[in-house]
């Protein structure tokens, strides 16, 4: 019998997986590569549901399939040692699994090339892993651009300005305690599990805002608003606080060049979670030249990313940063500038900070572009209205 090959990472498996293996099967034997955990996370830059034993173990369950193992490999084309050890006859993908460089590696090592359309079943709904991560939590979170800490009337009190927020889709996995604004939105998922609800996003930023910040909370913390609207209202926004904990004002750009100028130049590297015992207010140093120097940097950064000015974006960015970790030194935790010292130096790499109170969670860069983004970045996509 001729040997048949197929490859994906099956975390939730559905019957269009196995619809996919019976057409495959037609071939011949049936032999199924499985993306590894590592690879998964990888360039998914999340954990799969499932682990590769799970998967494994599912996959060589199904009727169709000879045989099943983890692939050896890593990235898109994990299968590659694999193939070249079990030397198949055929090499099957689906009509979105195919690419020019699966076809280039089937030319070169004889092996047939067959695509296959998604059809379901007969009588079954036709599936994709995509729709049904639809039924996951797909509320968003937030990346604050500059003017952090302004949202806090003991900053704001020595002088007004603005933050800059953007809403940002949970395409990658959110850590818990790295900056964003996960307690809150843990907050919105006690109320509306899954998505948020289709209304005004000043007004449902303000609820949850309310809701998070019940008279009874017992830590006496109250939650800075930029995060709550800078989960619930999509696109770039800035909002301007003096003295009080809502903004005076809101202004949004949901300008489609604008948002995907920005998509191109940040992204996100992963470090270790803020540590429990970490206070980031430890230290603070709050002075009126200071909180201006944070205003004035968030006032540049906006005009900047309006005018999609790079150079001028990243100065203020790295400003904004800088004038937090003067009021708030403790940010800078043990382990935080090994990071920064690291990434900081890659070739266009041209500015750094920590989303929220910082402590450790990520480092968000602003680069040259997509191209200069370093191994193991996670891309950002701007939640746009109406998503």
């Amino acid at each position: 019998m001729p040997k048949v090959f197929v490859s994906g990472c099956y975390d939730l498996l559905h019957s269009g997986h196995v619809e996919f293996f019976r057409q495959a099967a037609q071939y011949g034997d049936l032999y199924v590569g499985i993306g590894s955990d590592k690879t998964i996370e990888g360039y998914k830059h999340h954990k799969p549901v499932y682990s590769e034993q799970e998967r494994l173990f599912m996959v060589k369950s199904i009727r169709y399939v000879k045989d099943a193992f983890i692939n050896s490999g890593s990235g898109i084309m994990d299968f590659v040692p694999n193939v070249e050890a079990l030397k198949p006859d055929y090499l099957v993908v689906n009509e979105d699994g195919g690419n020019d460089e699966k076809r280039r590696f089937c030319e070169e090592h004889g092996i047939q090339y067959v695509v296959l359309q998604r059809v379901p079943s007969q009588g079954l709904t036709a599936r994709s892993s995509t729709d049904l991560k639809k039924t996951e939590c797909q509320i968003p979170t937030r990346l604050d651009l500059a003017g952090t800490w302004i949202d806090q009337p003991y900053v704001s009190q020595y002088s007004p300005g603005w933050a800059i927020t953007i809403s940002l889709e949970p395409t990658f996995e959110v850590r818990e305690r790295c900056g964003l604004s996960t307690s809150t939105r843990n907050m919105i998922k006690k109320i509306w599990p899954y998505q948020l609800p289709n209304m005004d996003p000043e007004m449902l930023a303000k609820l949850v805002f309310c809701f998070e910040n019940d008279p009874e909370r017992s830590d006496g913390i109250i939650s800075g608003a930029q995060d709550s609207i800078g989960i619930c209202i999509p696109g770039l926004c800035r909002h301007w606080y003096d003295g009080r904990y809502w903004p005076e004002r809101i202004e949004t750009c949901y300008n489609e060049s604008v948002l995907t100028w920005l998509e191109d130049h940040l992204c996100m590297i992963p470090m270790f979670p803020r540590r429990p015992d970490c206070s980031v207010v430890t230290g603070k140093d709050i002075t009126t030249p200071k909180v201006k120097n944070l205003a004035d940097a968030a006032e540049r950064c906006w005009q900047a990313i309006l005018a999609k000015d790079l150079a001028a974006f990243a100065e203020a960015y790295r400003a904004s940063f800088e004038a937090q970790v003067a009021m708030f030194p403790a940010m800078i935790q043990p382990g935080v500038e090994e990071n920064i010292n690291k990434y900081s130096t890659l070739p266009g790499v041209l500015a750094w900070k920590m989303p929220g109170a910082g402590g450790g969670g990520y480092l968000a860069l602003v680069c040259e572009g997509r191209h200069c983004f370093p191994e193991g970045a996670i891309e950002l996509t701007i939640r746009r209205p109406g998503m």
